[in-house]
């Protein structure tokens, strides 16, 4: 079943339960599905590589909006950010542990044959393909920059 398809049946059923929160979620995700069949050069449904990063997006939104009202002591939008946030998760894949991600990083840079922080380029190329949805870009990013600082690999 598609992402959309999955997303109406949701919407029913938080419109049944009287979820406010849940509702506003999925109506957003809905939303930018909607937006991003009708963009420009786009034909039809989107694929699950498209629909991944659509919810990825959603989620970064979620999480820097969220960041942005703690700065601000505002812990009532916050909450609402947060709680949009897990829901969209739910339609994520699993995220990686902090010792999966080091694991398939280390075997990335083994295979790429990185051997310095000057190949931090070579190494995200791969790992942002490899693990998109699995992990934060920022996570990923750091955890590979360390990884590369450290040669005891």
């Amino acid at each position: 079943m598609a992402l959309k398809e999955t997303i109406d049946a949701d919407i029913k059923k938080a419109m049944l339960a009287k979820d406010k929160v849940r509702l506003t979620a999925l109506r957003s995700i809905k939303s930018q599905i909607l937006l991003a069949e009708t963009a420009e050069g786009q034909h039809g449904a989107l694929t699950p590589d498209a629909e991944l990063k659509l919810l990825t997006k959603a989620a970064k939104q979620r999480r820097e909006a969220a960041e942005t009202y703690q700065k601000q002591f505002r812990s009532d939008l916050e909450e609402i950010e947060l709680a949009e946030l897990a829901i969209i998760e739910e339609y994520l894949p699993q995220q990686l542990s902090e010792a999966d991600l080091v694991e398939k990083l280390v075997d990335i840079i083994q295979r790429v044959g990185a051997t310095g922080p000057s190949d931090l380029g070579k190494v995200m190329g791969v790992a942002a393909r490899e693990l998109a949805g699995q992990a934060d870009g920022k996570v990923i990013s750091q955890t590979v920059s360390n990884l590369l600082n450290n040669t005891n690999l």
